[in-house]
């Protein structure tokens, strides 16, 4: 199994909003850079879509390290919140509706497919690729503002 490390972000200017995300994967010795965004979204969409569209690169099962600074990301995937909406209909222990349920059931496909470990990094601090990441997202969202 190849080993992938995937730094992810999202941000909105707004919630909802125009949104945007990056994603950096590197394998090795290379590194790639991908980014897009949508005109009206929220945060967490972007967050989510930024861990989905990196995996979806990955041409075959990888063990992955994944960096994110969204709690809420790295708590639902690493305390089993996720699996759980999914298998009560995507229904929380609330008896509220899970958001993004789309989302989680493309990550959660995903994360099946792939060895995924994830790793929460504070936003916006010493972590370059995810400070990278950030600006990416920005400018996503930044290019389908108004």
């Amino acid at each position: 199994m190849k080993n992938v490390t995937i730094y992810t972000d999202g941000a909105c200017s707004g919630n909802p909003g125009p949104g945007g995300w990056g994603a950096i994967l590197c394998y090795g010795p290379h590194k790639k850079e991908i980014s897009g965004g949508e005109k009206s979204t929220t945060n967490n969409r972007m967050e989510l879509t930024a861990v989905i569209r990196a995996l979806e690169l990955l041409k075959e099962p990888c063990a992955v390290e994944l960096y994110s600074d969204s709690k809420y990301v790295i708590d639902a995937l690493e305390k089993g919140w996720a699996r759980g909406w999914r298998a009560k209909g995507w229904v929380k222990s609330d008896k509220k509706p899970a958001l993004n349920p789309d989302l989680w059931g493309r990550l959660l496909e995903l994360c099946e497919y792939h060895s995924v470990r994830t790793h929460w990094v504070k936003g916006h601090a010493e972590n370059p690729y995810n400070n990278r990441c950030d600006e990416i997202a920005v400018s996503e969202w930044q290019k389908l503002k108004g």
